[in-house]
C-alpha cells in the first residue's frame, strides 16, 4: 500500500527530512516482520491545525512552525483539521485557506475539510455544498473534519453531509461535546448515524465520546474530564465492538485523561481497539503541551498493535 503522501514509508521511524518540502529522499515500506519498538514505525498525527490569528491567549500557528514541532517530535506526517464552524474556534481556519497552507508542505502535510451544515440553505437550489466540496477533493482533502458544529449529532442537515461525505469516500473526524455534535447520555443519536451510514468511516474526538469509556456516565460528564477508575461496560468500547465505521481519536485533554484515569483498564482498552484507535495530539499553538507523545512509553503493545495506532488506521482510512 502507497504511503499516505504518495510514496512509499520508512520503517526507520522519525521524520530525518527536516523542514523543507519536496525532498527527493523517498522512504521504503515498513517491514512488519521485523520486531521493531514503537518508536521505529512511523507516526501520523491525525488531528493537528493550522491557527491565522492569536486567540485564547494563544500565539497563531503557521505551516513552517507545525513541521518544524513535527521533526522535534519524530512525527512524520500531520493531518490538518479546518475549523469553519462558528462552534469550532473563536478563529476560524477556512477549508479553503487550510488546503493553501498545506502545499507548501505536501510530503508532511494532508489537509481535511468541513462545510458548516448550516451552509445547505444554498444547496436545493444552487448545489453550493455539493460544488465546494467536490472543489475541496480537488484540491487534495483527504478526509472531512473537524466537523464541530452546534447542531445534534443526527440533524438532519448533517445527516445529508454524511451523505456528500459517502459519495466522496470521506472519513470523517468529529468532536462531540455539550456544545457541538450533541448527543444524549450513552450516545443513542450516535450509535442511529453509524447504523444508518454504514459507507462512512466516523473518527470521534472530545468530551462526550471520551466520557463514554466508562459505564458512569453523567449528563455534565458530556463537556467535562470524568476521574476516577472506569466502569465497565462503557458505550466507547461497546460501539468500537460493534461498528466497523467508528474510531478513536486519542487527541487533546479528553483522550489523554480517558487513557490515563484508570492505565490499567486503558491496557486492556488498547489491546481489544488498537485496529479502531488513532494516533492524534490537537495541536493548534506553539509551546503547547501534548501529553499523547508519551502513549508509547506508557503502555505495552505489541509491534502490530501500535503500527494501528501510530499510522495503519488513519492512512487506511484517508481518501
Amino acid at each position: 500500500m502507497t504511503g499516505v503522501a504518495g510514496v512509499d514509508h520508512s520503517s526507520a521511524g522519525g521524520t530525518g527530512r527536516g523542514t523543507e518540502s519536496g525532498g527527493d529522499e523517498t522512504p521504503p515500506r515498513v517491514d512488519t516482520t521485523q520486531d521493531d519498538s514503537a518508536a521505529d514505525l512511523p507516526l501520523i498525527d491525525a488531528h493537528t491545525h493550522l491557527i491565522p490569528e492569536q486567540t485564547l491567549d494563544r500565539d497563531p500557528l503557521s505551516a513552517n512552525e507545525l513541521v518544524a514541532w513535527m521533526d522535534a517530535h519524530g512525527i512524520d506526517y500531520a493531518v490538518v483539521q479546518a475549523l469553519d464552524s462558528p462552534e469550532s474556534y473563536p478563529v476560524q481556519a477556512p477549508s479553503w485557506w487550510v488546503l493553501e497552507q498545506v502545499e507548501a508542505y505536501p510530503d508532511r502535510l494532508l489537509a481535511f475539510c468541513t462545510v458548516d451544515p448550516r451552509t445547505l440553505v444554498y444547496e436545493e437550489d444552487f448545489g453550493a455544498v455539493t460544488e465546494l466540496l467536490e472543489r475541496y477533493v480537488e484540491r487534495g482533502a483527504r478526509g472531512f473534519g473537524e466537523l464541530k458544529a452546534g447542531l445534534a449529532i443526527d440533524d438532519p442537515r448533517l445527516e445529508r453531509l454524511y451523505e456528500l461525505c459517502a459519495d466522496h469516500e470521506l472519513p470523517i473526524l468529529f468532536h462531540t461535546d455539550e456544545k457541538a455534535m450533541m448527543d444524549e447520555v450513552g450516545l443513542p443519536r450516535l450509535e442511529d448515524v453509524l447504523a444508518s451510514f454504514p459507507s462512512v468511516d466516523f473518527v470521534a474526538h472530545a468530551h462526550a465520546w471520551w466520557a463514554h469509556i466508562s459505564a458512569d456516565v453523567s449528563w455534565e460528564d458530556r463537556g467535562d474530564y470524568p476521574s476516577g477508575p472506569i466502569e465497565p461496560g462503557g458505550r466507547v468500547p461497546e460501539l468500537l465492538s460493534e461498528y466497523e465505521n467508528i474510531y478513536g481519536d486519542v487527541s487533546a485533554g479528553s483522550g489523554w485523561n480517558a487513557l490515563t484515569r484508570d492505565e490499567e483498564y486503558a491496557q486492556g482498552f488498547l489491546e481489544d481497539h488498537h485496529e479502531q484507535l488513532v494516533f492524534g495530539t490537537d495541536f493548534l499553538a506553539p509551546d503547547q503541551e501534548v501529553p499523547q507523545l508519551e502513549l508509547f512509553d506508557r503502555f505495552e503493545l505489541s509491534t502490530e498493535a501500535w503500527a494501528n495506532v501510530r499510522y495503519r488506521n488513519i492512512e487506511e482510512l484517508l481518501r
